[in-house]
């Protein structure tokens, strides 16, 4: 038989399984409603940790008040937060405006970046190799087209051939360098 969360946070005094229990069947929820109200997947995850967090801290102060449902208390825990967390996202915005300072890294698009580049940097020598071992055409197509980003129709002019010969050019050296890389297509 399902217990309601009420007897699964009365159990978790003293049984770490039944808070685990009442977490996974309200995580996806919370962290949902902290997306929608943040707009940041790195604050809804923080938040979603910091909620159940002081769940747990506070499992001994939970009263069923909403016929065996906690999540009511626990959205009483979140809405704490996220006003806690407007507040200081206010103040801390308006301090980096005053000083000229960008968004905190971690909410801007390079953070994303930092593992590709990181695994770039790894390749390089690598790659710098496996181009090298391009026949010059190749080597050539594939310059103008990815490190120009010249269009298909500007290679085949700096080449003098045709567009699709062009195409097949930067293609076959992409090819070549998945080889050598081993990368799967």
């Amino acid at each position: 038989m399902l217990k309601t969360d009420a007897e699964l946070l009365s159990a978790a005094r003293q049984d770490p399984q039944a808070f685990r229990e009442f977490y996974e069947r309200h995580a996806v929820r919370v962290r949902s409603w902290y997306l929608r109200e943040t707009g940041s997947e790195a604050a809804a995850l923080d938040l979603t940790a910091e909620t159940f967090a002081q769940a747990w801290r506070g499992v001994r102060r939970f009263r069923d008040e909403a016929d065996g449902s906690g999540a009511p208390w626990l959205f009483g825990i979140g809405r704490n937060l996220l006003r806690q967390y407007r507040r200081s996202w206010r103040v801390e915005t308006a301090a980096r405006a005053r000083l000229g300072l960008p968004l905190a890294f971690a909410e801007s698009d390079e953070y994303e970046r930092v593992d590709e580049r990181m695994e770039a940097a790894r390749l390089r020598p690598a790659l710098r190799t496996a181009v090298g071992a391009l026949p010059s055409e190749q080597r050539r197509a594939l310059e103008l087209r990815v490190v120009e980003q010249l269009s298909y129709d500007e290679v085949a002019g700096r080449l003098g051939c045709s567009q699709n010969a062009a195409r097949l050019k930067v293609s076959r050296a992409l090819k070549a360098l998945n080889v050598s890389l081993g990368v799967q297509a």
